[in-house]
This record gives C-alpha cells, structure tokens and sequence, in this order.
C-alpha cells in the first residue's frame, strides 16, 4: 500500500491537499465476509491488501446471534444422503432465487465451513469427526449446526486472529463517504473510495479529514441495511453502506425481500429457538412498562394447548411468515404488532411463571415430546430455558439483564435484507466491473432462504471474489489520471454539499428519525398499498430537502453521522419505491412480509376487516425483481425471469480443460445477459 500526500483541485473551495493511498484490493467493511476475503486473497498471492472499516467491533457479524445462531451448510452426519445440487435445490425452491447462484452457494458451502473448522470455530462434531446438525427454518434436512448464540462472533474472532497472524493492514475509524468510478470501455468501473478520518477531532483541517484509496479492486463488504428501521434488531453500531454503490448506479436485486422476526429491544438479540421452545409467557402493558398487564394471546386460540404450542413452533418458525398466519405460529407476531404499533402498549417475554391455564398435557405431541426428551417439560419456563440452553441465559445476563427476576421487552424488528446488490457468478457486481458486493450486502437470496444460509453466503462470497480477482484482474490495470478526476468530482460534490450543512438547522437525529419511523411503518412485515404511496412520496421529499439542506453538525463525529443519514435517507427511498412497485405488481403476502388488502383474505375472527390480506401470487417466485437509480436520480425497477438450476453433469476431462485454461472465469453468457439487461 502506498502512501502520499497529494492536492486535490476542488472548484467548490479551493484546492485541498489530503492523504492518498494506493493499493491492489480494498475491502471495506470488517465482518465475516470481509474478513474472510482479505485471507482467501493473501492465500491466492494478493499481497497488497487492506481492509478499511469504522471498526472491528462495529458490524452485524460480531456483534449478533440468537439462542443458538444457526450456520447452514451441506449435510456432513447422519443417514440423508446430500449433495451439492440438493442443496442448491433447497435454495432454490424458496424462489425468487437464480438457480446459478443457488449451485455456487451449494457448492462451495463445504470449503468454506472446513475453512472455519480449521481455523478454530468451535463448530460441534462426535468422536468420529461427524459435524452433527439440526434442522432450521425452511430446511428439508439436518444441514444446520451452531456453536452457540455467539457463531458469527467466534467467526469474526477467529479471522482476525488469522488476519493478524498474517499481518494484512486493517485501517480502523473510517467512514468510506463516497464509491469513486469511472467509464471504461463502455461501462463503469469501481476505483476506490473517499473516506472520513474520525481519528481527526478538527473538521476544519481537511487535509487530515478526507484520504482518498485508490484501488484495482474493491470489495464491498458493507453489511445490510441496519439502519433503516427504527425498531431494528441489528446492532446500533451497525447502519450499512449499500447507499454508496447505489448512488453509482449500481444494479440490485430483491430489495423487498427482508426478513423480520420477535427481537429484545433493551439489548437487541432475536429470541427465536430456545427462547420459544421454553413456552414463555407473553404480556402487554400499559406504555409504562409495568401497569395493566395482560396476557393477549388466548383470542387469537382456540384452546390454552393451541396457544402454547404454537408459542413452541416459533422457535422453528421464527421469522414472521404469512404462510403461518392462519392457525399458525405467525399470528403471534400480528398480535405482538397489533398491541405495540396499533394499542401503543408494550409487549413482554416473562419467562418467571407459566401462562395462565399452563398444562403440559395439552400441549401438542410435537412440543411435549421435544421438551420430555430434553428433560425439561416440568417448571417454569426459566427453569425449563436453564435446562435446555443454560448459555441463552448467561448471554443476557451478560447485558445486565435477569430474565429470571424481569420480564423481557420484544417486538418485530427487521432482522436480515435478503435483497441487496446484484452480484454474477464471481460476486462482482453485474454493472459496475471491480465491485465486489459481499455478505449480506449481496442480494443473492430468494424469497424464503434457510435460517444460518447468509453467514455461508458471506463466506462463499470471499472465496469467490478472491479467485476471480486473481484469475482476472490480479494487474493493477485503472488509469490513475482519470481516477484522480474522479476524485476531483466526488469532492466537489461532498464540498458542496458540506457547505449547505453549515447554514442548516436539521438536526442529525430528527433526520434519521424520521426516514427509520417511515421505513418501520410502510416498508416493514406489514405493508400497504396506501401507506406506501404515501411514503414513496415523503421519501422523495425527505432527500430532496437533505440534498439541497443537509445537516447541521459540531465535530468530525457528527459530520460523518451527517454522511451516513445522507446515503440511508437515500437508500430509504430507493427501497420504498422497490417495495411499492412490488404491490403494484400484484405479488401479494410472501417471504416475511404481509400485505394488507380490504378485499383479501381474512387473517382471524378475532380481527376486523382492516385485518385482510392478500394472498401471494406465486408466478413472481420465476422472477427477481432489478432495481438502479440512473444519473438524473430516476429510480427504475423491473422483473427478469430467474435463470434456472444447472443440471447438467460435467465431464471430468473437460472441467479439467477449461478450469486449467481459465475458461471458467470468463462466463459470457451470464456476463452477456446481465449486463445487456441492466443497459
């Protein structure tokens, strides 16, 4: 990595002279896909390297998990036979999936868990070496495993201790602030970065504020949409940065495709598996947390049994599914939505007593079974959570939180962005050559995906971008004259955008609030045609007044939270639009989203008629859904047919040819047809 002190020329305020770096491959972002890029190009001869990242402790991966956070794989115990293409299958049959992208998943799953394996992941195995497994949410087979509720983060550690074994750069407290490309023979390229320096106190010396990184590659490692929702369970520290490519024009796909579910609030963790499987008792209070408490559920039942099997089965069927609504376990989550968005109560988990009416010998066979074998069928729901998983416990108390002495405070929260950038073969991004979207920033997952498939995902993705950028661009090939231009550009842009903030009197925090309380009301589990028109248009006002306004700020740290509400407030309106052009389409209820229609279908008795819904369309499970902003800010969205599964058999001998002469790296068809789609 080379560094230089260099004058950028900026008609807006002068010239500025700021630190310049060079350097082969940037990764920006420090998760468990970033992470594991940066070793698998170290591994493949990429030496100059380095990751770029607002902190090792800032993104999803180190700091998430659930009762036992699930990694999905290829079945590796047990009598099932598996393979890579049954795997792929599983994919696949969620939908709105390309059947390519399914098969590398597959594919390179075992290469990536061994990898893990190997570098210290605690993942379970029997005295025979068999990595046992369970079964996860819309998975056909025992194909989950887990080392604990803390998988992601003894990922994350066990790469950073291989990151720094190897001694890889990682440059922590930058803001990566703008994606800098260029044209290049006909299509654009990504070269780098403009980032903010919060190591910098004096937002007047810009020379130390802004660097600028220039590289061949970049590997956009950047982590979902955080934040986006006001009630949210991804960690606060973590927001995400998939604005800065769109805001290049870059392609993405299946943005209103998220996934939601039950989460604590006071310290955000889902509460799925063991945490339902104990039975809880669900209560709604007044908003002061602790008069008028009642239990709410036994309407929506026809029986206390029902009731608490159902609350069992959403430790399998945690994420809120439409399929599960009409007697079944999702209605829990309408119900939880209903008292705390609709009543403006608050709804807790009080794992102290039983519900009221609490008898073992009504529950279904299926709950009673499992919780007999696990020897906790008796007590009270924390006796029967200290049985079965002593470590749930431990993790909040880790937090400051008893849920033996308190009760637990939840509600639905947006857990996962199955959409994201549209990535080819390689993960590079299908319209912006160089980029390499990674992790779940990626938007290779369907509709209904496999609960632990993204953590694979991510892995699977840094293997593939590291081969192909050492098959194809392992030369330093961009043009520095024209990439320094575009740096040129790109501060313009951000001085002109700074000087708006000066004279501004919107305040940072009422701007983020506003975009996460509209995300969270239009463009959640709950959706509605109405609302969301209303949103769309909000959403447009909202970054039209922020680009002509911008915020007021005091200090390099308000500053870059100024940034990252500009390219979220962005974001916000490029997802609204995707999902509103989604209903508009006629797609209906799918995946983990609800879409409310007068007209449809009933979801309870006990509701009114406000309480319908549409059905899902099952035709658009064939389809991905495109989404671009082109130069003027038009926001354009589109169905293609999914691409289908690959069946066909190789012959070794020609695999063999073409894996030695580099024939697999230079797949036209798909190259050809993505980027001839996108224009």
């Amino acid at each position: 990595m080379k560094d230089v002190v260099v004058t950028i020329e900026c008609s807006v305020d002068g010239s500025i002279r700021c630190r310049s770096f060079s350097v082969h491959t940037l990764v920006i972002g420090s998760g468990a896909a970033g992470l594991n890029a940066a070793l698998q190009l170290r591994a493949r001869g990429i030496d100059d390297i380095l990751v770029l990242t607002e902190g090792l402790d800032k993104g999803t991966s180190i700091n998430t998990g659930s009762d036992k956070q699930t990694y999905y794989k290829l079945g590796m115990c047990g009598v099932e036979n598996d393979s890579p293409l049954e795997l792929a299958r599983s994919y696949f049959d969620g939908g709105g999936m390309h059947g390519d992208l399914a098969l590398v998943e597959a594919s390179v799953s075992p290469r990536a868990f061994i990898n893990l394996v190997n570098l210290g992941v605690p993942f379970p195995q029997d005295r025979y070496g068999r990595f046992v497994g369970y079964k996860t949410d819309h998975d056909p087979r025992r194909r989950a495993t887990s080392a604990g509720p803390y998988t992601s983060q003894q990922m994350c550690r066990a790469l950073i201790g291989e990151i720094r074994r190897l001694n890889i750069p990682i440059v922590e407290k930058r803001d990566a602030v703008k994606l800098l490309t260029l044209d290049e023979n006909g299509s654009k390229r990504a070269v780098g970065v403009i980032a903010i320096n919060r190591e910098e106190n004096d937002c007047t010396k810009r020379s130390n504020l802004f660097e600028v990184y220039y590289a061949e590659n970049v590997v956009f490692a950047v982590g979902g949409p955080g934040g986006l929702y006001a009630t949210s369970v991804y960690p606060a520290v973590h927001t995400g940065a998939i604005g800065l490519a769109l805001m290049e024009g870059a392609w993405a796909q299946n943005l209103p495709e998220s996934q939601y579910g039950m989460a604590s609030t006071k310290f955000r963790w889902n509460v799925s598996g063991t945490f339902m499987q104990v039975i809880p008792r669900f209560i709604s209070t007044a908003p002061d947390g602790s008069s008028d408490p009642q239990e709410f559920l036994a309407p929506f039942f026809d029986s206390p049994g029902e009731m608490n099997s159902m609350i069992f089965l959403k430790g399998y069927q945690w994420p809120f599914d439409p399929r599960k609504i009409i007697r079944g376990s999702s209605i829990i989550d309408i119900a939880v939505y209903i008292e705390t968005t609709v009543k403006k109560r608050r709804v807790f988990l009080d794992f102290r007593e039983n519900s009221a009416a609490f008898d073992c010998a009504r529950l279904s066979s299926e709950a009673r079974d499992y919780l007999e074998k696990s020897g906790a069928l008796s007590g009270t729901p924390i006796s029967r959570l200290q049985k079965m998983n002593p470590q749930a416990v431990r993790l909040y108390a880790d937090q400051g939180i008893d849920i033996g002495k308190e009760p637990l405070e939840i509600a639905v929260c947006a857990q996962h962005n199955n959409g994201g950038l549209a990535g080819n073969l390689w993960w590079e991004s299908i319209n912006i050559k160089h980029l390499f979207p990674i992790g779940e920033v990626n938007g290779s997952h369907g509709i209904y995906r496999p609960g632990g498939s993204a953590l694979n995902a991510g892995q699977v993705g840094g293997f593939r971008a590291a081969e192909y950028i050492k098959a194809r661009y392992a030369q330093v090939r961009y043009n520095r004259s024209e990439a320094r231009k575009a740096a040129e550009a790109a501060f313009k842009e951000i001085f002109s955008w700074m000087k708006n903030c000066r004279s501004s009197s919107m305040d940072t925090r009422a701007v983020r609030d506003e975009f996460q309380k509209r995300m969270s009301r239009a463009g959640a589990h709950v959706r509605s045609r109405d609302i969301l028109e209303k949103a769309v248009k909000e959403a447009r006002v909202q970054w039209n007044t922020l680009q002509q306004s911008g915020s007021k700020f005091a200090g390099v740290a308000e500053l870059a939270e100024a940034f990252r509400n500009r390219r979220l407030c962005f974001t916000h309106s490029v997802y609204l639009e995707s999902v509103l052009f989604a209903l508009q389409s006629g797609v209906g209820s799918r995946g983990s989203s609800l879409v409310i229609n007068s007209q449809g279908t009933a979801i309870h008795a006990a509701l009114d008629d406000t309480w319908r819904f549409q059905v899902e369309n099952s035709d658009f499970r064939e389809k991905v859904l495109y989404t671009r902003v082109d130069e003027k800010g038009t926001i354009h969205n589109e169905w293609r047919t999914r691409r289908p599964l690959p069946e066909t058999e190789p012959w070794f001998e020609i695999a063999w040819a073409e894996f030695r002469d580099g024939v697999i790296y230079r797949d036209l068809t798909l190259g050809n047809q993505e980027r001839g789609g996108a224009g």
